[in-house]
């Protein structure tokens, strides 16, 4: 027998640790946190629960019962939570995220490599994808995504999720990340503790990239690094130096372009964000 509750979703805190950024409501059972709108994440709990279910996917749980899902940029507003408490019961819940409007950025001055790469360059184009798909996939034990996101670098916003892009009056894919603009050379600090998943000096349209993994298939992606200053298998905690601004791939300019990732979903950064510069965060208790 399923059970089915429904709930209109308002916006919600930015984690179960971090300060609440809106006006948070009570919802029922699994008690969800977290940003019910396109490009948002959130985090439940289910102490009873067999299994959970989103998206067709079955989400790991940790000893305490936390799970966590995302939204894409162009998710449906209608959505569906599933789970199985012990005594086989399946349970539903109806809710509903909120839907965004997206700007449009229309960017000159970029080569014409980037815009139109031509044809002795799409193999590697096409292997750097894979092994950027293959850190995202990562479904690891660590729960990092439990902690509070801090700012990754000092420097200015220019580039937010979502928007439109047209290089050269080209349309693009759209932007997944948080543009932080500052000279080269400027310290990355990650945001949140991880496994570093992958350290590449130069990935053709993304140049010096790392990604962190923070566990149950939430993933940290920071690209245009001019170095990288981290390892694949390193350990991270909020504050660590992981590498520095630069301009190395498709920029106009130097800037770190974050992201966050649930498996393939691109979330936004900046509903995550606390605007705390991440090496002026206490870590000592992690």
């Amino acid at each position: 027998m399923l059970k089915r509750m429904a709930i209109t979703a308002l916006l919600l805190g930015a984690s179960l640790c971090a300060p609440i950024k809106s006006e948070a409501q009570e919802l029922p059972t699994p008690l969800i946190k977290g940003q019910l709108t396109q490009g948002g994440m959130v985090i439940g709990q289910l102490q009873d629960a067999k299994k959970v279910v989103f998206a067709e996917r079955e989400l790991k749980l940790s000893k305490d019962g936390y799970f966590v899902f995302g939204f894409g940029r162009d998710a449906q507003t209608d959505q569906q939570l599933k789970w199985q408490s012990q005594d086989e019961q399946w349970h539903q819940l109806d809710f509903s995220i909120a839907e965004r409007e997206y700007q449009i950025d229309k960017i000159e001055g970029v080569a014409s490599k980037y815009v139109a790469p031509p044809e002795k360059v799409l193999e590697r184009i096409r292997n750097d994808a894979k092994l950027v798909r293959q850190a995202r996939a990562n479904n690891s034990e660590r729960t990092a995504f439990l902690e509070p996101v801090y700012r990754p670098a000092v420097g200015r916003i220019s580039g937010v999720y979502g928007s439109q892009r047209y290089f050269n009056g080209t349309p693009k894919r759209p932007h997944f990340g948080l543009d932080i603009a500052n000279k080269t050379g400027t310290p990355i600090y990650a945001p949140i503790s991880g496994e570093v998943v992958m350290a590449h000096p130069e990935l053709y349209y993304s140049g010096g990239t790392v990604i962190l993994d923070h566990g149950y298939g939430i993933t940290s992606t920071y690209i245009h690094m001019h170095k990288v200053l981290v390892d694949v298998g390193d350990t991270v905690k909020t504050g660590d130096v992981i590498g520095q601004i630069g301009a190395t791939g498709r920029v106009t300019g130097p800037h770190l372009d974050w992201r966050f990732n649930w498996f393939n979903e691109r979330l936004d950064p900046q509903l995550l964000m606390i605007d705390t510069l991440a090496s002026e965060v206490n870590t000592n208790e992690q």
